[in-house]
């Protein structure tokens, strides 16, 4: 586990309970990951879980580490490793090893790589899976002994990262056969939880801690063994499961990503990114009794988290709209419905992030469900809006009306306590966040002399959503008859308008300010929020351009993207969370932003930069953030060092900066998909869609770059679908 915040941080992070412990860097690892439901993995590179206290990896189940270690070696030594491969389905871990040289008594009794091990690993239904074959490519035959160290400490996630707890529960280990171990832990809030790991064939020695297996391999011979991890059950592994749930892993994952369009261009290092971002996103999607909802991100964020969630729909709202429709109702299930300062709830709040583990469960944390986001509110209702133009889903608008309602009075009511018609937000006393916008580190929100910001905050962005909600949300209003609600919220999102334009520009910044503090002192630095004033479409005209410009001077613009905050800034740490780094999620709004005000060239230079950063990304994956150092020649991007990856809103990114450039919009109401002044990136001289959907139909349409402009032609169109082309 990493080591506790108050050993680690220094300065304002030492004020934050929630800071995440850091003595080794994810990156040194560069673990691979597995995650079906509401359980993942982590492993090295080797598919091991090495026995180290201060290191994510593990397998986890319900914020739960169910196996903390499970090390391979051949005659006692560590294998070499041939090759560690996660496969483009993200279904299957694969990795390639190879035997040492081994000497008994100075003798070498077998030469390096004559056996050939190779590691299957899948995660499914709460277990983990894995098949070790061995090929003994030798002409002698050889008796090798295989061993399987492993281990259970049931450590809470939060433990993992960082959270020192006082006292902790009971655990023991069982035999229940000659080729089963049990760990089973009894919790400080009353629950058992468990750990059986079953092994086939019949391990030659077995204890608590070791299994080990003694084969005979003769020349040419191969021998297979099957390890399944199970957690929280005690049911023995069936005959042939390994191969039957291999098969249904594979084909879950399948169906799912089989309801997305499909997108591939010219430049093959983009489609091999996309094909990335759309296995991870179809990874971290968890079935919930509402449908779909993408999990935030692996190791620190695998649960339901609103913001994240909502992001996340509305990047992929183009793509595959059910996204939406599952974050809408899980959301609207799990609305706060009372008022709770341990939980910064409050009726018509929307879900900052829900845990189910032992310290969330016993309240050592706050975030068994937790309320204390400020721009999940706002984002509900404007996600709500964009699904409904996107879909004409009236039944699913109906069923969560009350839900939207409830949202609304909350934006007029608690949400600006202090009735100066702004949202802001005031963390209760107690275990909560202290900054609740998506940038919540503790120290995120600053004045121009670097001093925090106190009191109730108005952010920059939040006041854009809420903006948007209404505005949006009043078009809805008016197809489902509610034309007075319709009325009211157009008029109140125009005098939203009106007050921001007035209280947030910073003229001399050429930018909005980033928050309102308790005092109504604009906060006058320069960071990537106003962009998301772009995104939502607040900002006139004028001041869109200016802020455009901002964006993309060299002050906020890293090369590989806009930081969160500007070089400029008297708190700008490259190296930080949220205080100069750069986010894709981030650049990817900006970008949609961006388009909505004509600017396409700096859209696709937003594009060009996060792409080309992710092409340095392990995997090609492009994580939850990286450092905001300047882009330099022939050197790659500057990593994080315990960023998510994958990360949810990060993996959707690539799509909406897709969607910038090409001024995407599928509208139901008017039935067609437009493009309007569609943008190729730099690089990229055709880009295919298939099986695009609105409605009942469907288009398949290829992009062609011809000197400065994009031809749209389309090849297949079903069910009379309009494709509209706006120059």
């Amino acid at each position: 586990m990493a080591k506790p915040a108050s050993d680690l941080a220094t300065g304002a992070e030492l004020a934050s309970e929630f800071y995440i412990g850091v003595s080794t860097s994810l990156l040194e690892r560069r673990p691979r990951t597995l995650k079906h439901g509401d359980t993942f993995a982590l492993f090295d590179h080797y598919g091991d879980l090495p026995a180290d206290p201060y290191s994510p990896v593990g397998l986890f189940h319900d914020d739960t580490r169910h196996l903390s270690r499970l090390e391979l070696s051949l005659e006692g030594h560590r294998p070499l490793l041939l090759s560690s491969t996660l496969q483009d389905d993200n279904a299957v871990l694969s990795v390639d090893l190879a035997n040492p040289d081994v000497y008994l008594g100075g003798r070498m009794v077998l030469s390096r790589e004559t056996l050939h091990l190779v590691r299957t690993k899948f995660v499914w239904r709460a277990s983990c899976y894995e098949r070790l074959a061995i090929h003994n490519f030798d002409q002698n035959a050889h008796r090798i002994r295989l061993g399987l160290r492993f281990g259970a400490d049931f450590a809470d996630l939060f433990e993992v990262r960082g959270s020192e707890r006082a006292r902790r529960g009971d655990t023991r280990v069982e035999q229940p056969s000659a080729s089963s171990v049990l760990f089973r832990y009894l919790g400080l809030d009353g629950l058992e939880r468990t750990t059986r790991i079953d092994f086939d064939p019949t391990p030659t020695q077995l204890d608590g801690e070791r299994a080990l297996f003694e084969l005979l391999l003769r020349p040419g011979e191969r021998a297979t063994v099957l390890v399944t991890v199970r957690c929280d059950s005690q049911t023995r592994t069936r005959r042939g499961e390994f191969f039957a749930c291999f098969r249904a892993a594979r084909s879950d994952l399948r169906a799912a990503a089989a309801r997305a369009a499909a997108v591939d261009s010219s430049d093959a290092m983009l489609n091999r990114v996309l094909c990335r971002s759309i296995a991870d996103l179809y990874m971290l999607l968890t079935e919930t009794p509402q449908g779909p909802y993408p999990y935030a991100g692996i190791p620190w964020f695998s649960t339901a988290f609103g913001r994240d969630g909502i992001i996340t729909a509305l990047e992929m709202l183009w793509l595959d709209p059910a996204i939406a429709r599952g974050v809408l109702r899980f959301l609207a299930a799990t609305q706060a419905r009372e008022v709770d300062p341990t939980r910064d709830a409050e009726p018509g709040k929307i879900l900052h992030e829900t845990r189910r583990g032992e310290m969330a469960r016993l309240g050592e944390v706050p975030f068994g469900r937790y309320y204390g986001s400020v721009d999940a509110t706002p984002l509900f209702v404007l996600l709500a809006a964009r699904y409904f133009q996107r879909t004409g889903d009236r039944g699913t608008l109906e069923a969560i009306w009350p839900n939207i309602e409830s949202a609304l009075n909350w934006l007029d009511g608690p949400g600006d306590a202090d009735g100066d018609g702004f949202v802001e937000y005031r963390p209760h006393p107690g275990k909560g966040l202290t900054n609740q916008g998506w940038k919540d580190s503790q120290d995120s929100i600053s004045h121009a002399d670097g001093s925090l910001a106190t009191g109730a905050i108005a952010l920059c962005e939040v006041q854009a959503y809420a903006y948007a909600a209404k505005r949006e949300m009043a078009e809805v209003c008016r197809a489902l008859g509610r034309i007075e609600t319709a009325s009211s919220l157009e008029r109140q999102a125009e005098a939203l308008r009106a007050r921001f334009e007035a209280a947030f520009w910073c003229e001399e910044l050429g930018t909005y300010a980033i928050a309102l503090d308790g005092e109504k002192r604009l906060c006058r630095v320069v960071s990537s929020n106003p962009g998301h004033a772009l995104f939502a479409g607040i900002a006139s005209p004028e001041r869109a351009r200016r802020v455009a410009d901002t964006l993309l001077d060299r002050d906020s613009f890293s090369g590989w993207g806009v930081r969160t905050l500007a070089a400029s800034a008297r708190r700008f740490n490259p190296m930080s969370y949220h205080n100069g780094s750069v986010w894709p999620h981030d650049n990817a709004l900006i970008a949609v932003g961006l388009s909505r005000y004509g600017f396409k060239t700096e859209a696709a230079r937003l594009f060009d930069g996060v792409l080309d950063a992710t092409k340095h990304m392990d995997l090609l994956r492009p994580p939850e953030l990286f450092c905001g150092f300047s882009r330099h020649r022939n050197r790659g991007p500057t990593l994080y060092p315990v960023a998510c990856s994958p990360q949810a809103w990060a993996s959707a990114a690539p799509l909406a900066l897709l969607e910038a450039c090409l001024g995407l919009r599928c509208d139901w109401t008017k039935g067609e998909i437009r493009f309007e002044r569609p943008m190729l990136p730099r690089d990229i001289n055709e880009l295919r869609i298939r099986r695009l959907r609105l409605g009942d139909g469907s288009v398949d349409v290829l992009l062609r770059r011809h000197a400065s402009d994009v031809a749209v032609n389309v090849l297949d169109r079903r069910n009379g679908l309009r494709v509209v082309v706006v120059s």
